[in-house]
């Protein structure tokens, strides 16, 4: 594969100090004869956009409800996002797209200029121009946070995009003395979207309006949208697929709209607006958000949005691709979730009733099996301002449908994944102190959601664990269900439910249920409670066996809430450690129909999974914190790279990058919800963290380099510091936490019981 400039550090550093542009990448520049990066300088969207990652490719704002992108035709599993770095054709531009997802959905309001003859179709891979769809290539392209251009090679028209929250905004300049015209497509879709009912209007000359109403991954996703434009919309034909209709409304299942421009139109703006409640909303968004035509004004403004939410967090470090894998990981973590309301407010439930605004900014697109597990403990660091409206937006949901949300997307609910993991975030933000929700409310919800009947849970009341007769994934389900009953029984103590406390801190302990001390696994049961056999903890069965996405060799480790209940099980710390060394280098077949998520391998942890991703940090509870640093480091410097295959897996919405984020300053929280992060083995010479009430939280290493991984000694505060985790309540008071590190392990930093992380209520 022919990689930018950006793929390589050192030449791009050396073409810089000559003012060269990078695959259309600038870099800012500029005082007393110096370079001076920004944070969102160092961001390449395209890292992650190739192999498995799945991410966005595009423009948009922090955390916005718009993703205006490039999508391509979607071609298989690696199309998820609707953009391939491998691919070569362009068949519009959508407003919504997901990131890092492993199923494709959204897409909506495909637009894409053309000249020459009327088509209505998109084309296919093989012949782009027997539709609208066009050849582009990556020499072409710029991409960056709130920028996206690409040159239609086939049209000769170059198109740039950028966006404010809830509207994306294009530009299309075409060439002179053609004809030009833009279709609105509201057939297409990405993934397992399709149109169920589309329809499109033209209010006046220069604006358009419609609704698209489509099934998928979200089984009822509608979305309402109105276009704006710089410059008469004469000639606006509607098709019902490719059949011309007559007038300038039409609805139906395979809507078109059709902009012709007999002469050259020059350059076209067009301001297209989003909103899950009516295009009248759509239409406000657009003149509150971005009321001008300033192109260039809105792209800075998108650029400096990013760079506000990348500021949070300063690196000194003499490791540019480090940089350039921190800022873009961070920057993913702000892709999702995303706004779902209008700039008033009002929004559309899961119910599919209208709420006029509720007060708090709701957001939908929550991956919650992927991003409880740092993602979200990150935002309690680093989006404090955002913390209640995540919280209020998941209660809100409670109330629409009557459990918390699984997998929320665009006002459904997916049931995607395992677990109730709404659970660990409203806890932890309970526990942190956040304030802006009702806790008692908030408490009933999770209790509610985690008392259920369904996906084994009638089981777990019942037996204490689930039966693989009758429940597909049976293992993974009650593994992670007895994570969020752990949070439910912390938040229930500081309440004061006792009753509450006793019953969830049981289940928080089911885990032992599944652990076979002969096999020295967790392995599934039967009705009857006996082993189920035969057993190979190697096996894997994608989606119809008994876990998910994973083996026993993965899921063994999957009890971040109480690891030292697992070295109990596995005959104390060094037993436990041996083990744990054992699954590095571990070697057997998992089978034909294991997951392809199962990615990013060292033996048989995978990386490129979610439920591994703490792992690397359990030896500190068995006394062996070095043996964290030495893995955390191999992870770090094996899986994470500045090509476009730069992420082990699925992106899966900021879950991947979360890792990094936190792995790369120093410190990962094993209990989502414990308010306590666990040492590792920091990157850089110098982080401080922005935090809450304008503190810092500063982590300074002394002798760090690519071979002084370990950690020596450290100070907090300019006092000595022996334990192997920090508490959250500690950091958000602001100070310095000062390691030192060398080429060789202390054994005896954190070994003391005292000093190792614990799982204590």
């Amino acid at each position: 594969m022919k990689l930018g400039l950006m793929h390589y550090p050192m030449l791009a550093a050396a073409l810089l100090a000559t003012g060269i542009h990078l695959n259309g990448q600038s870099k800012k520049t500029v005082v007393t004869g110096k370079k001076v990066y920004k944070p969102v300088d160092y961001v390449d969207p395209y890292i992650g956009s190739g192999g498995h990652g799945h991410v966005f490719v595009g423009a948009n704002v922090p955390f916005g409800a718009v993703q205006v992108g490039p999508t391509n035709i979607v071609k298989g599993w690696d199309w998820c996002s609707g953009y391939h770095y491998s691919d070569s054709v362009v068949i519009g531009f959508s407003q919504t797209h997901l990131s890092g997802t492993g199923i494709g959905d959204l897409g909506d309001v495909l637009m894409m200029p053309y000249t020459g003859k009327v088509r209505t179709n998109r084309g296919t891979q093989d012949d782009p121009t027997s539709g609208y769809a066009s050849h582009y290539t990556h020499a072409h392209e710029t991409v960056k946070p709130g920028y996206y251009a690409v040159n239609l090679e086939d049209y000769k028209i170059k198109v740039e995009l950028t966006a404010s929250e809830r509207v994306g905004f294009h530009k299309y300049t075409f060439p002179a003395s053609q004809e030009g015209h833009i279709i609105v497509d509201l057939k297409e879709g990405i993934g397992w979207d399709a149109p169920v009912e589309t329809y499109i209007t033209k209010k006046d000359d220069y604006t358009l309006e419609g609704y698209r109403y489509s099934k998928g991954w979200a089984v009822d996703q509608r979305l309402w949208f109105a276009i704006k434009s710089n410059v008469p919309l004469k000639d606006f034909k509607v098709y019902d697929g490719d059949a011309l209709q007559e007038g300038t409304l039409h609805r139906g299942q395979n809507v078109k709209g059709l902009i012709s421009f007999a002469k050259a139109p020059g350059t076209v703006l067009l301001k297209v607006g989003i909103s899950p409640v009516s295009s009248e909303n759509a239409l406000a968004n657009i003149n509150t958000e971005i009321p001008g035509w300033d192109f260039a004004a809105v792209t800075k403004a998108a650029s400096e949005k990013w760079n506000n939410e990348l500021s949070k967090v300063s690196l000194t470090t003499k490791n540019d691709s480090a940089k350039t894998i921190f800022y873009t990981s961070l920057y993913h973590t702000m892709i999702a979730p995303s706004l779902f309301n209008d700039h008033n407010g009002d929004y559309r439930g899961t119910d599919k009733k209208e709420y006029t605004n509720p007060g708090f900014n709701n957001y939908s697109i929550f991956s919650l099996w992927d991003i409880y597990r740092s993602d979200m403990p990150m935002y309690t660091l680093l989006q404090p301002d955002r913390v209640a409206g995540f919280v209020n937006s998941m209660l809100a949901i409670y109330k629409q449908q009557g459990k918390l949300p699984i997998w929320p997307l665009m006002g459904n609910e997916t049931d995607c994944m395992v677990g109730y993991h709404a659970v660990p975030f409203i806890a932890d933000a309970y526990l942190k102190g956040y304030t802006g929700f009702d806790p008692n409310e908030a408490f009933e919800a999770m209790k509610s959601s985690a008392t259920r009947d369904d996906y084994g849970m009638k089981d777990i009341k019942a037996k204490g664990y689930i039966s693989s007769v009758h429940e597909k994934e049976s293992v993974s389900k009650a593994m992670e269900y007895a994570i969020d009953d752990w949070c439910i029984a912390a938040m229930a103590k500081k309440l004061g439910r006792t009753k509450d406390f006793e019953y969830f801190s049981k289940r928080a302990e089911y885990y032992k249920n599944y652990f076979d001390p002969s096999v020295r696994f967790v392995r599934p049961r039967m009705d009857d409670g006996s082993w189920k056999t035969p057993f190979d903890p190697f096996n894997s069965i994608h989606e119809f066996g008994d876990f998910t996405e994973g083996n026993a060799w993965q899921y063994t480790w999957l009890v971040p809430q109480d690891p030292e209940g697992l070295i109990g099980l596995l005959g104390g710390d060094a037993p436990f450690t041996a083990k744990l060394d054992s699954l590095f280098t571990a070697s057997g077949d998992m089978g034909d129909k294991a997951s392809s998520d199962i990615s990013g391998l060292i033996g048989m942890y995978a990386h490129g999974n979610e439920p591994s991703h703490h792992v690397t940090y359990l030896y500190a509870y068995a006394g062996n914190q070095w043996k964290t640093a030495e893995k955390v480091r191999k992870v770090v410097n094996q899986f994470y790279t500045t090509t476009p295959e730069g992420l082990a897996g699925n992106e899966d919405c900021g879950a991947m990058s979360s890792w990094y984020v936190m792995s790369s300053l120093g410190f990962y929280p094993v209990n989502p919800a414990k308010g306590i992060y666990v040492l590792g083995s920091p990157l850089f010479d110098k982080a401080v963290l922005k935090l809450a009430g304008g503190k810092t939280f500063t982590v300074q290493t002394l002798n760090n380099s690519g071979e002084n991984i370990y950690i020596q000694s450290v100070t907090l505060n300019g006092k000595p510091y022996k334990n192997s985790y920090i508490r959250h309540a500690d950091m958000v008071k602001g100070g310095t936490l000062v390691v030192t590190m060398g080429p060789k392990p202390n054994y005896d930093f954190g070994k003391a019981p005292e000093n190792r992380p614990d799982s204590k209520y």
